[in-house]
């Protein structure tokens, strides 16, 4: 068991190495990086849109049933809403989801290129197949995710303030005050912080069992699935220390 994993972290950490190369060709380079930020990034955002807007309500709602107490001021609900995206949602559970969508894409997408030896052939032509392949999509994610879980945290507050607005639950005035009371902006770069760390996690690891896959259709569907479990395995790990660390 120690010698197997062992071998998965050099193996990870020798595959990093050819991966942060400089690139060949430029041009090559940037075509396939401005398609991986649509890919990995832009057609994330629908998701990303839907599960904030409708954690961002529920928050709010069993936020405001949990603090029924008149030792509590009104506003509770509203900074238990905006803590709770910024420090952990936003970040940490957001890119658990996003391990699951973009993650399995990338280990699958990789995969089917090894069984069908189009990696085979790049190498045989003298191109670094791990930089020109990997590299595009883990610059991407990373760069993309600061904006996502901006948005993510601005959308799950809307979805928040639509309880105020739409049902009795709170009043409008006690939310957005609630939300505004004693903010701290250093959780919103903690949450980045957290965010940019775990897109990295994210696509170099599906990349990596996608890359190493040896066989056919259903080895690609297990290292789909070997991905995405051990990318969120990782991130609540470095979750752990990350929030050790920084708070």
């Amino acid at each position: 068991m120690i010698i197997k994993l062992a071998s998965g972290v050099g193996q990870y950490l020798y595959l990093l190495k050819r991966v942060f190369r400089w690139p060949d060709r430029w041009r090559m380079f940037m075509r396939q990086f401005i398609a991986e930020l649509d890919k990995q990034a832009l057609q994330s955002l629908p998701i990303v849109f839907i599960i904030s807007i409708f954690i961002g309500a529920i928050i709010t709602i069993q936020g405001k049933t949990n603090t029924e107490n008149p030792l509590l001021p009104a506003y509770t609900t509203g900074l238990l809403t905006r803590e709770t995206l910024l420090l952990e949602f936003s970040s940490t559970i957001l890119c658990l989801i996003l391990a699951g969508k973009v993650g399995s894409n990338i280990a699958s997408e990789i995969g089917t290129m090894r069984i069908t030896e189009q990696i085979d052939a790049m190498e045989i032509m003298g191109v670094n197949s791990a930089n020109y392949l990997i590299l595009p999509k883990i610059l991407a994610l990373v760069l993309m995710m600061p904006f996502i879980v901006i948005i993510s945290d601005a959308i799950g507050l809307l979805g928040g303030y639509g309880v105020a607005v739409l049902t009795d639950i709170i009043t409008k005035e006690d939310y957005l005050y609630g939300i505004q009371y004693a903010f701290n902006p250093y959780y919103v770069t903690f949450g980045i912080v957290k965010s940019v760390v775990f897109a990295f996690i994210i696509t170099s690891m599906s990349s990596f069992y996608g890359y190493h896959v040896r066989g056919g259709a259903l080895e690609v569907g297990k290292a789909s699935t070997t991905a995405v479990v051990n990318s969120s395995v990782t991130i609540l790990l470095f979750d752990l220390i990350l929030t050790k660390i920084l708070l």
